[in-house]
């Protein structure tokens, strides 16, 4: 069926549920589809989420402080609205706040669970195992879930923004990073995502970087678009001339080639966009009420504390192996066309 209108909720206080969602978006608007996207992150107002998506994507962003109450009046104007003939949901199977459990069942579409790691307290103290049957459709985006084995689960590989075609040289993306041509040295970059105050955070760790590595490696802090906090002092007092700069990029995957090593936290987006370029990542894991970074992260990955993050990196700076990029096969791709053949009979 083409052309079908599909609503896809992506709330959320990151990075990561609208960054999942539009590489599920642009790669349904272009083929036919009429998507609204829904996104209450903080960081949505500022990022070019429409130059990204292309025409046939709508954004429709909610006000982040938003009470439950007003949330489930926006989503049940948006379904009125929109009358979608698929409704994607990422990650929260009753909603963010709990406000789609009573509307699920009298819902008259088809509707797909986007399904990644959960905390178990939540899983356990929400009953989502009965949540998730209101689902004809859970698909699984390159990693384990609680109810991946589920008859109705589907795995893919992840999901990522940009097509391979659309990132970057490593040239092109080294001096998108102000990085001279005949600069051979290697480049680290530190992920400023998750909320406000982490990617102000990550400033202060990108200047305590670039002072302990000196001229041996340039250090870039990348953030989104946004009014975003300074950068505090580091520990040792660098006058505030010398504190590092963000530099403004998103989609960051587009750079990632240029990037030679990646500090970050434990997300799903830098996780991903981290591996599928072969790009070393040196991350911490960052507490969240639903995801579990520690898990997601790979044993080479995870730094404990921001001292060893700092020795890691150090030794990443010199003699380095080769890049080894996983397979690019497009999960997105896949789980769109998952959706067509299965609830839309295309």
């Amino acid at each position: 069926m083409a052309g079908a209108r599909w609503l896809i909720y992506a709330l959320g206080g990151g990075m990561g549920h609208f960054t999942r969602a539009c590489g599920l978006a642009r790669v349904a608007a272009r083929r036919g589809h009429r998507v609204t996207v829904v996104t209450n992150s903080v960081f949505a107002p500022d990022v070019p989420l429409e130059d990204v998506l292309g025409a046939g994507a709508h954004v429709h962003r909610l006000n982040p402080d938003l009470a439950k109450s007003a949330v489930r009046e926006a989503v049940e104007c948006l379904l009125d609205g929109v009358r979608p003939e698929v409704l994607v949901v990422d990650t929260f199977p009753r909603g963010l706040a709990g406000e789609l459990a009573p509307m699920l069942p009298g819902l008259r579409m088809g509707k797909v669970l986007v399904h990644r790691d959960l905390n178990p307290t939540y899983v356990a103290r929400f009953n989502v195992a009965a949540a998730v049957e209101d689902f004809d459709l859970l698909l699984v985006p390159g990693e384990d879930a609680p109810f991946s084995q589920h008859p109705r689960a589907v795995r893919t590989a992840p999901w990522l923004l940009l097509e391979r075609d659309e990132w970057l040289s490593r040239a092109q993306a080294r001096e998108r990073l102000g990085v001279a041509a005949d600069d051979l040295r290697p480049l680290v970059a530190v992920m400023g995502s998750g909320n406000a105050e982490e990617v102000a955070e990550a400033g202060a760790i990108a200047t305590r970087l670039q002072e302990r590595l000196g001229a041996s490696a340039p250090v870039r802090w990348l953030a989104p678009p946004g009014p975003w906090f300074p950068v505090r002092a580091p520990s040792s007092g660098a006058p505030e001339r010398n504190l590092l700069q963000p530099v403004r990029v998103w989609p960051a995957l587009a750079v990632m080639p240029g990037v030679d090593i990646l500090v970050g936290a434990g997300g799903y987006n830098t996780v991903q966009e981290a591996r599928v370029t072969g790009t070393p990542l040196v991350a911490l894991a960052r507490a969240r009420r639903y995801d579990r970074q520690a898990v997601r992260l790979r044993p080479e990955e995870l730094a404990r504390t921001e001292a060893e993050l700092m020795e890691r990196v150090a030794a990443l700076v010199g003699p380095r192996s080769a890049r080894a990029p996983e397979t690019y096969s497009g999960g997105a791709r896949d789980a769109v066309a998952l959706i067509e053949r299965t609830l839309l009979n295309a």
